[in-house]
């Protein structure tokens, strides 16, 4: 496997090389690559080495372009993330609207509904920088048909240009615009779902936490969380120790889009990992919810150490405090929410840094006697989602998870 790596490291250099390259992203660019995690059993490894260095060979163009003056480089990852648009769906009407600012395409299966539809509302995932409608325009319409459902895919805006945490308020504006206009689109009040993929679940597990109290509009039927993005307070969790170094989502990279989403520029980045950010006092309050001693054991056998103890530092708090915050962190809301949540989804990736934040979620919201039906991919990693669609291109455990997802749906 090394020499595939050094022969990707080539290919690396080949497609970079007619620029000149800062030695900074030089090092990083061969430290990632180079350092890869492909253990036994995560699914079709070379196809997943292809996509890293695709995502590696991005960015380093990307801080290129940017030094030039050309653009900036998250312009250049939110281009290839996009990907190929899909041909016309002749089963579906699709229609774009634009709601308080926020693009809204809503999807529609063409033949004559049995009765009231299910309503879906989906959040995509891009660590709140990057992702689009488009870039999951075939996870949604494939929800639609296989669910004879209206799905709504919400493009909110991304930072940093439009800042965190108005990400939030689009996803609820999006939300409430839909739940207050259900007999436009023939949708059961009663069947209404809120869903994303990574930080597009957290999003969706941030509205339904706000929707509790909203006494005057429909009760959400249920949540779906594709491999949640839920805390920011651990990253030595047991997922987090395992996947390090795994692609898509290495544990520096999970840091450094934290930095890029609260438009901040990345440091501290060890000491984080490290946990330093994090008060004792706050340590200690949601040790109860936030712990390895809450993830089963069957998932602490592959390489998982407990995590000695660290100073809290100031600096590093003050650096990223944010990620403490509630909706950043919805792990962190108290038992009087969590109790009135609606039933739940969960789809967890063994090879992914954010298992253990789904894992967390399952168990607080089973402990509050909230109903969790629970899908656990063992080849799958984060963002495999991305890719599907795509033919040969895609990951079979990404087709396993939308399968499921779809039956989870149509279940309701």
């Amino acid at each position: 496997m090394a020499s595939i790596y050094k022969c990707l490291a080539g290919l690396g250099v080949i497609l970079i090389s007619p620029v000149v390259v800062p030695a900074l992203f030089w090092g990083r660019f061969l430290c990632d690559l180079l350092h890869l995690e492909l253990p036994p059993g995560i699914d079709q490894p070379l196809k997943l080495l292809f996509y890293h260095l695709l995502l590696i060979t991005t960015m380093v163009l990307g801080k290129i372009l940017e030094t030039l003056g050309i653009c900036s480089d998250l312009s250049l990852l939110r281009l290839v993330v996009d990907g190929i648009p899909p041909w016309r769906d002749s089963n579906l009407l699709i229609k774009d609207l634009v709601v308080d600012e926020v693009p809204l395409r809503i999807y529609q299966p063409k033949w004559p509904p049995a009765g009231k539809r299910r309503g879906i509302l989906y959040f995509h995932g891009g660590a709140g920088t990057f992702g689009s409608i488009r870039a999951f325009e075939r996870v949604c319409r494939y929800i639609a048909k296989k669910c004879d459902s209206v799905v709504v895919s919400v493009g909110y805006r991304l930072a940093p240009e439009h800042p965190y945490p108005g990400q939030y308020s689009d996803c609820l504006n999006a939300t409430l615009y839909f739940m207050r206009n259900l007999d436009e689109y023939h949708v059961d009040p009663a069947l209404i779902i809120l869903g994303g993929d990574s930080c597009g679940a957290n999003f969706a597990t941030v509205i339904c936490q706000i929707l509790v109290n909203k006494r005057d509009l429909p009760k959400v039927r249920a949540q779906i969380l594709l491999y949640p993005g839920l805390q920011g307070l651990d990253f030595q969790l047991p997922s987090y120790q395992q996947n390090a170094l795994i692609p898509i989502l290495s544990r520096k990279l999970v840091i450094y889009f934290c930095f890029r989403y609260l438009n901040r520029k990345p440091s501290y980045l060890e000491d984080i990992i490290q946990n330093c950010h994090v008060p004792e006092s706050t340590k200690w309050k949601y040790k109860k919810w936030i712990s390895a001693d809450n993830i089963p054991d069957e998932f602490k056998i592959r390489g998982y150490k407990p995590q000695k103890l660290t100073s809290y530092k100031p600096e590093v708090h003050e650096a990223v405090k944010e990620v403490l915050a509630m909706t950043f962190s919805p792990l962190l809301a108290e038992d009087a929410i969590i109790c009135q949540l609606p039933e739940s989804y969960i789809v967890t990736c063994e090879f992914d840094v954010l298992r253990d934040d789904g894992l967390l979620y399952k168990k607080r919201l089973e402990d509050n006697g909230i109903r969790v039906t629970w899908y656990h991919s063992e080849g799958g990693f984060h963002g495999i989602l991305a890719f599907f669609g795509y033919g040969i291109f895609s990951f079979l455990s990404g087709k396993k998870i939308m399968d499921n997802t779809v039956n989870y749906i149509n279940s309701l």
